[in-house]
């Protein structure tokens, strides 16, 4: 059952080679109870882990069931380990936070991607703890701690029983409670090799070896062993499909959140980092993209697809002189720029501005004054929210009639109606028959505090004025912009009759440039809060990534019995991945629900533009699951490549 030939084995211990095997021999056949006794250095224990595959010699040959073990990889010894072999070990190992029947299960994790605890159960009723399968192992006595250990090495039915020192940690009544359970486990036909010092226990075995320097120095057999047939391994695992996947993920999944259950607190220091981070994401990313629509409420005030004509500097080799006629505009401009540009031009409204002092009985108010067509009124979105805007009709005949901005209305008219009302501008009654809709403030300039009047009105009867400041036009095709203003520049230089002398003669004012530049500013912005946030992300990873690597050092004997048990390199890695994702998604969950509060509180508190979005949510959420696995693939690659033997022997 058990061949080895010429085994040697060499550690380096402190620049020093220390031969531990030099060149052991041994045949163990099937149904033996063996001690292996021999004093400390003698080389017994690591005998006894090349038996029980946690370590693999420097050279010679291992025959376990038939098949060469010696050269095989960690995860393919980790498979067979589980399939043949069972470990009783002198600490007991048992998992701290979890009960004895859970404990007991702990190696058809591995084996079965599921814990059946009806055979737990009956395990530990076959060891005398049948009501203590919910205890756990700080509930228990050193004696039922080891019964746990020896009830989870049969869990999958083993060929082979390793006990190394089982009673070694135990007062003389549980010790020969633990080797009755050892000799009856033998007597049903199972190998035993036991590791032992104590001359009294190795008495209990069949066949007696001892070690000294790293050889066999006697083999005496006690009791002849019953002759029986080598048992055969079971076939190899095949775990490509979908649903074994599925079921591993599961396993490596519950494994995952009950370690992080049972550490509460650490756990909750580590998603801190991710929390606050997420929460900066929603909370910033929402408060850029109220300012975005902020602005575009604020462009949308402006009128889209609008060029704008203005007379510009008389410049004669760059020196500044006055215009005069020449580069003025009239409301002959517009009709020429209407009748030439009729397919490109949807519609245009020449304007006149300035300013006036208003006054309803005894308040008054200097405000702006704009006198332009009724086109302006949809081209510069100033339809009036409460009566109407003045007709072409009223422009003709220069009415004087007025339409009101916000402004002008809170301080003149307070909570009156002022439809129908009369006020003077500059000492000249106008009738008020509309409200302009709110328009705010854009920093330098008050939108609402304006009053509107026919422009012919203002130019005969107002301002005195026989020329505009500027010619508003709405475009059709706003891709057509470029190539607009350049035909426009063109007419206006050839209508006046500008000389070749003149420097820009006229302004062009595209607002789509505008609304672009505005908008760009906006995104700039927008982009600078996310980065903010995402340094705040990036920040909560590294946290995970230190936090993991502790939860690595304080877990190493756990992570050595757990390879002890069958446990594959790919099953740590595993765990330890979807512990560090289940930290990131649930602290991004809770940061969600964070910045969606922080959000609010800005609104409502602040008066803070701000608006929350679909995809900062799944961006947050992807965003933290991908910072767990890309930090937690470091620890978990660390616990992964822990030697079995080392992590077993740790502090």
């Amino acid at each position: 059952m058990i061949d080895l030939k010429n085994i040697k084995k060499t550690y380096t211990m402190g620049g020093e080679e220390v031969r531990a095997l030099a060149g052991v021999n041994l045949r163990i056949e099937p149904g033996e109870f063996v001690a292996i006794m021999g004093p400390s250095g003698s080389g017994k224990s690591t005998l006894m882990h090349i038996l029980g595959l946690l370590d693999v010699p420097d050279s010679g040959t291992y025959h376990l069931m038939g098949r060469e073990v010696s050269k095989l990889t960690d995860d393919e010894l980790a498979i067979l380990r589980r399939k043949a072999i069972g470990f009783v070990f002198q600490q007991f190992n048992l998992l701290a936070r979890t009960s004895a029947a859970e404990n007991v299960g702990l190696p058809q994790l591995y084996s079965q991607r599921r814990v059946d605890l009806e055979k737990s159960a009956m395990l530990l009723e076959k060891v005398g703890l049948g009501g203590r399968t919910q205890h756990k192992p700080n509930e228990l006595s050193g004696g039922q701690q080891q019964r746990v250990a020896i009830a989870r090495a049969l869990i999958n039915d083993p060929r082979i029983i390793l006990a190394d020192e089982p009673t070694g940690n135990l007062d003389s009544k549980s010790g020969d409670e633990i080797m009755g359970i050892l000799k009856g486990l033998n007597a049903q036909g199972i190998t035993v090799i036991l590791v032992t010092h104590e001359e009294a226990i190795a008495r209990n075995a069949k066949r007696i070896i001892r070690v000294k320097d790293g050889l066999i120095q006697s083999d005496e057999t006690l009791e002849a062993t019953k002759e029986q047939p080598i048992p055969e391994l079971f076939p190899e695992e095949s775990r490509h499909g979908f649903r074994e996947s599925i079921a591993e993920w599961l396993t490596h999944f519950n494994e995952g959140l009950t370690a992080l259950l049972a550490n509460k607190v650490r756990s909750a220091l580590s998603m801190l980092g991710i929390l606050i981070g997420v929460a900066a994401v929603i909370a910033m990313l929402a408060l850029g993209r109220g300012a975005q629509k902020a602005i575009e409420v604020q462009l949308a005030t402006l009128g889209s697809n609008l060029l704008t004509l203005r007379p510009g500097a008389f410049r004669v080799s760059g020196v500044s002189k006055d215009a005069g006629a020449v580069t003025r505009l009239t409301m002959d401009d517009a009709k020429a720029i209407a009748s030439t540009f009729g397919d490109e031009i949807k519609q245009i409204a020449p304007v006149l501005n300035g300013k006036g002092q208003v006054t309803y009985q005894d308040k008054n108010w200097s405000t702006s004054l704009t006198a332009t067509t009724p086109e302006y009124a949809p081209m510069r979105a100033y339809v009036p929210a409460i009566g109407r805007f003045f007709d072409d009709d009223e422009d003709k005949k220069r009415v004087r009639v007025a339409v009101i901005g916000m402004t002008v209305l809170n301080q003149l008219f307070g909570e009156t109606d002022p439809i129908g009302e009369y006020i003077k501008i500059n000492k000249v009654p106008f009738q008020v028959i509309g409200i302009l809709p709110e328009k705010g403030s854009n920093g330098w300039r008050d939108n609402d505090d304006i009053i509107m009047i026919p422009l012919q009105t203002g130019m005969k009867r107002l301002l005195g004025k026989v020329y505009v400041d500027e010619i508003d036009m709405e475009m059709v095709d706003a891709t057509q912009a470029a190539k607009m203003e350049t035909e426009l520049n063109e007419f206006m230089i050839r209508t006046h009759r500008v000389p070749p002398s003149q420097q820009e003669p006229f302004q062009i004012r595209n607002m789509a440039d505008v609304q672009s530049a505005l908008a760009e500013s906006s995104q700039t912005m927008g982009f600078l809060l996310a980065s903010i946030a995402a340094i705040s992300l990036l920040v909560g990873g590294i946290g995970i990534m230190n936090i993991m690597l502790v939860s690595v050092t304080e877990r190493t004997r756990e992570i050595g019995l757990r390879k002890a048990v069958g446990a594959t390199g790919k099953d740590i890695l595993s765990q330890f991945l979807i512990e560090a994702m289940v930290i990131s998604l649930s602290g991004g969950l809770i940061g969600i629900l964070l910045g969606c509060t922080l959000t609010f509180a800005m609104s409502s508190l602040a008066h803070w533009a701000t608006s929350i979005s679909l995809d900062a949510i799944l961006l947050s959420t992807i965003f933290s699951a991908l910072i767990g696995i890309v930090f937690g693939v470091w620890p978990a690659l660390k616990a992964s490549r822990l030697n079995p033997i080392t992590a077993l022997r740790y502090e």
